[in-house]
């Protein structure tokens, strides 16, 4: 990696942490998306790198904010995705072997569709979901948190349909994402997968996590939520574009 390569990751990292702590997602798919475009970091390397940062990132954001968390709701998404997580990351390990493009194709898409839907509003339910809805969205967020390591847009739509506070919508979705990324780091480590390159780039990215999660809760942004989330999803709407036209051609 060159000089602009480490700045890239460093901004990216800081930007994502930032803007995670102020809204309770986002981190790890602009993470993925700023480095995947830039494609210095192999996908498998990238991946484990945000699931570590991003654990880091969200026990900071975390703090004094564990009463908020909906248990019963944390409890069966985190039931529907602990085997997700497992194929996904097992899925991504076929693909990085066999076939680039496609792997490349799919996160693509995935950032392409996930900010689509992540710009509009989702509109609130009447009642809290059914315990099988929690388990349908808790098995497609580990999927794709299991292959690129950000579930973000799926589990955020989904949790921001439910009838609740922000502050207890964001605790969860942290809490989701936190047993996401520990289960799969772990699994990851089994493999083998946390490589010094993994270490080196998590080494650096930790203050940077640390500053832009505290800087979050001290200093917010002073647009309003909706107006941050199209800002930060157009953006990463142009990225998915760009990895999907790189992959085809």
């Amino acid at each position: 990696m060159e000089l602009t390569d480490w700045l890239v990751f460093s901004s990216a990292v800081f930007i994502g942490s930032y803007i995670q702590s102020i809204a309770g997602f986002a981190m790890g798919m602009i993470l993925i998306s700023v480095c995947g475009a830039n494609g210095t970091i192999a996908l498998p390397e990238l991946t484990a790198t945000v699931s570590l940062v991003s654990f880091a990132n969200i026990v900071v954001a975390l703090r004094g904010h564990l009463r908020s968390i909906e248990r019963r709701l944390l409890s069966w998404l985190a039931l529907g995705q602990l085997p997700a997580v497992a194929a996904g990351f097992l899925l991504m390990g076929i693909l990085d072997r066999n076939a680039q493009w496609l792997l490349q194709l799919l996160l693509g898409l995935f950032i392409t569709a996930g900010s689509l839907s992540m710009m509009f509003r989702p509109i609130p339910l009447a009642t809290l979901s059914p315990r099988w809805a929690c388990l349908v969205a808790g098995m497609s967020g580990g999927l794709f948190g299991g292959l690129f390591s950000a579930s973000g847009p799926i589990i955020g739509w989904f949790a921001y349909r439910q009838p609740l506070e922000l502050s207890v919508i964001r605790a969860t979705l942290l809490a989701f994402f936190g047993i996401a990324t520990l289960v799969r780091s772990s699994i990851v480590a089994l493999h083998g997968g946390l490589t010094s390159h993994v270490f080196e780039l998590v080494g650096l990215a930790l203050p940077l996590v640390v500053l832009g999660s505290w800087l979050g809760q001290k200093a917010p942004p002073r647009v309003n939520d909706a107006t941050l989330k199209r800002m930060v999803f157009t953006l990463l709407l142009l990225m998915g574009f760009y990895i999907t036209l790189n992959a085809i051609l």
